[in-house]
């Protein structure tokens, strides 16, 4: 069933998610800071631009968000101009953005005072997840909620669950990138090892790829890892954001993440290196650097 959409944020995830709405038949307003990007996307697909939050909001069935950290969740949300307070009641409000769990709490609970369901909602799947329309969506919210989205979440996923109430999409979301960060640094490690070895890295990867070893980031990166190519993907600077997070909800609930703060550790070495929007598999570049010396 089509639904009138409204999405805010049109950044390298949002812009072709909104794009995946339009295409599926929904009747789609964008927002967007920079007006010229939101006039861009008008001009590629079937919608409309809205020239405030609140103008975005205020017919929307379904106000779906995407940006890049919790003061900026905060500003468009929870701000008294913001999107909670012009949803009209039995409206749902999703966020995608990867926030801390504590916000989405309290997202939840101001859109409950007026009448408004929220889910935070964020996804894994990159860059090219988005524009390929197959991201996994990590859910916190009430089923009714839900179900009602799913739907409409449905046209840029290819996996969507509901993991609990409000906070578990945003903590499954870490999970992942505690889960992530240890992967990628152990196939730099691997790689550079393979390399200084003496070792075919395509033969090591095809031989090992078929057993215990194998993993997305093998499959999908090591070519890219052994060439030194970092221009693409999702950038080391939101990986330690999100790795911020992380750290700061183990310190709360007690959880030991040494291989992550290490990690963290190591991306900030790359970004000193003036990595800051290579891909995280650039983490190999830090060892290979004194191969370059």
């Amino acid at each position: 069933m089509a639904e009138r959409v409204a999405f805010v944020g049109l950044g390298v995830m949002g812009f072709p998610m909104a794009g995946w709405l339009a295409e599926a038949g929904h009747s789609v307003t964008v927002y967007n800071r920079t007006r010229a990007k939101a006039e861009d996307w008008a001009e590629r697909y079937a919608g409309s631009v809205a020239g405030s939050l609140a103008e975005a909001a205020a017919a929307a069935d379904i106000v779906l968000t995407c940006v890049g950290d919790d003061p900026d969740v905060r500003e468009i949300v929870l701000a008294a101009d913001g999107l909670i307070q012009a949803m009209r009641p039995g409206a749902v409000f999703v966020d995608h953005t990867t926030a801390s769990a504590d916000l989405a709490r309290e997202i939840a609970a101001a859109g409950q005072a007026r009448g408004v369901a929220c889910l935070d909602a964020p996804v894994s799947g990159g860059q090219a997840g988005a524009e390929n329309g197959t991201l996994t969506v990590m859910v916190g919210g009430e089923q009714d909620a839900f179900d009602r989205a799913e739907p409409v979440i449905d046209a840029y996923s290819k996996s969507v669950r509901l993991l609990g109430p409000a906070g578990s999409g945003q903590l499954t979301k870490m999970v992942n990138q505690i889960a992530i960060a240890g992967v990628v640094q152990g196939l730099a490690e691997a790689l550079n090892f393979a390399v200084r070895a003496g070792l075919d890295p395509a033969a090591v990867i095809d031989t090992i790829s078929k057993g215990a070893a194998q993993s997305w980031q093998m499959e999908n990166r090591w070519e890219t890892m052994v060439a030194d190519e970092f221009e693409f993907g999702f950038a080391v600077e939101w990986m330690r954001k999100d790795l911020r997070i992380c750290l700061q909800e183990a310190r709360g609930n007690g959880a030991e993440l040494p291989v992550a703060a290490l990690v963290d550790q190591f991306y900030a070495d790359v970004e000193g290196m003036g990595g800051s929007r290579w891909d995280t598999s650039s983490l190999i570049a830090r060892l290979n650097r004194h191969d370059r010396a």
